[in-house]
């Protein structure tokens, strides 16, 4: 009985899950049957609408104007740029040759001054002494100089041998002798205790701005010649001044090749700008270049000097000079807004005959008159793509429309442009 009814629930399972399966199945063919149906209809609705016979395909755009220009040809100066450090022509600390209180001042700190004008004065009255009782000493060394000069005259006189032995008188030529050294020694003392004297009073040497006074009046001064020796002040010359710069060996080569160094050519024009200036606008002559290069660093150093009336330039500041390496020649010139980077390259984009962009890769140089140097990569022929850079690629068709590349002395049609910043 219970397998029977075991039997009976199986078939019953079974007849549900066969029933289920045909359910789902005949939904799924519904809406496959939807679908079909509303394409269809879309096809009928697509066929029936009016068709325009011949229609023209969609043109394509036109090609950019794009403005083009052959690169601008002048002649430029070859110029190098270094930074250099101005030094005074002259320069010297000021110390006193002897020791002593310091008596007055008699300069206002960083004043200019002229060669041989009063700085300092020390107390000369121990000095005064000091030559009074040389020339004292001088005085009696004399007087004993002429007792000798009389005994060895009474000598003379005298007959050798029976009045005067041989003895007495070669004392009394030997007594004369010494009166005239010390005649001579006791001169020397009171030149020096002069010279002493003299230099109490101390002077400017040279011509130029002293710096601030190192030591106030009443203070003790040491001379230079003892060790602790007291500095006084410095001086130091202003026009005209120089500025010391270095050549690197590749810079150096160049300009020997191009100039050479004899003395006998006449000194080479340059020019420098200070920190706050954006033109080199003051000019100077080269005056020295080193017999050696520095091993440690692979620099020669240079000099150039330049006039300074007004005081401008002074020892120790920066500046930067411009030094032509070789002589002027011809260049092209293309302004910085035709360039693009690829990452250290440089480029510019040209235009052929058919309007075709191409790119080719450049050197550049220094800027001049507003405009960049070309110094390889690009011919005098080459249209060069002046302005919409970023809308251009290479072997994109354009239309290009003439254009020129200006300076900034347009007006000038030849010769040396001017070089700027």
């Amino acid at each position: 009985m219970s397998q029977s009814f075991a039997s009976s629930a199986q078939t019953d399972a079974s007849a549900a899950r066969s029933l289920s399966v045909r359910s789902k199945a005949a939904v799924m063919f519904r809406a496959i049957s939807s679908l079909a149906a509303v394409g269809a209809t879309a096809v009928l609705v697509a066929g029936c609408l009016p068709t325009t016979p011949n229609a023209a395909p969609q043109a394509a755009p036109p090609p950019p104007k794009i403005t083009v220009a052959a690169p601008l040809k002048r002649v430029v100066p070859h110029d190098e740029e270094f930074v250099g450090r101005f030094i005074a022509v002259d320069s010297v600390e000021i110390k006193a040759r002897v020791s002593g209180y310091l008596d007055d001042v008699h300069f206002k700190d960083g004043q200019m001054v002229e060669k041989g004008q009063l700085l300092f004065t020390i107390d000369r009255r121990p000095f005064e002494i000091t030559l009074e009782q040389a020339r004292a000493t001088l005085g009696q060394a004399e007087a004993a100089l002429e007792l000798a000069n009389n005994d060895l005259a009474r000598a003379r006189d005298l007959s050798l041998g029976s009045t005067i032995t041989r003895q007495t008188f070669d004392q009394r030529v030997s007594a004369k002798r010494s009166a005239e050294a010390l005649v001579l020694a006791q001169s020397a003392v009171v030149r020096q205790a002069t010279l002493d004297l003299e230099f109490t009073v101390l002077k400017a040497p040279i011509s130029g701005r002293i710096g601030d006074r190192q030591i106030s009046a009443g203070n003790f001064v040491s001379s230079a010649t003892t060790a602790g020796s007291t500095l006084l002040a410095t001086i130091q010359s202003i026009d005209p001044i120089r500025l010391e710069f270095t050549f690197d060996e590749a810079a150096y080569l160049r300009y020997v090749r191009s100039r050479g160094l004899s003395g006998d050519s006449a000194p080479l024009a340059v020019t420098l700008k200070l920190l706050d200036e954006k033109s080199f606008a003051h000019e100077g002559r080269m005056h020295f270049i080193d017999n050696a290069m520095n091993r440690s660093s692979g620099t020669i150093r240079a000099r150039a000097e330049f006039a300074n009336p007004g005081g401008l330039f002074a020892p120790g500041m920066f500046a930067r000079i411009r030094v032509p390496i070789a002589p002027p020649s011809e260049a092209l010139l293309i302004p910085d807004s035709a360039v693009g980077s690829e990452q250290v390259r440089k480029y510019v984009l040209v235009a052929d005959a058919n309007g075709t962009t191409s790119r080719k890769f450049i050197e550049l140089g220094p800027l001049y008159d507003g405009l960049r140097v070309v110094t390889s990569g690009l011919e005098p022929s080459d249209q060069v793509v002046l302005d919409g850079l970023m809308r251009v690629r290479p072997g994109m068709k354009i239309d290009p429309q003439p254009g020129v590349v200006k300076s900034a002395m347009a007006a000038v049609p030849t010769g040396i442009i001017g070089r700027t910043e």
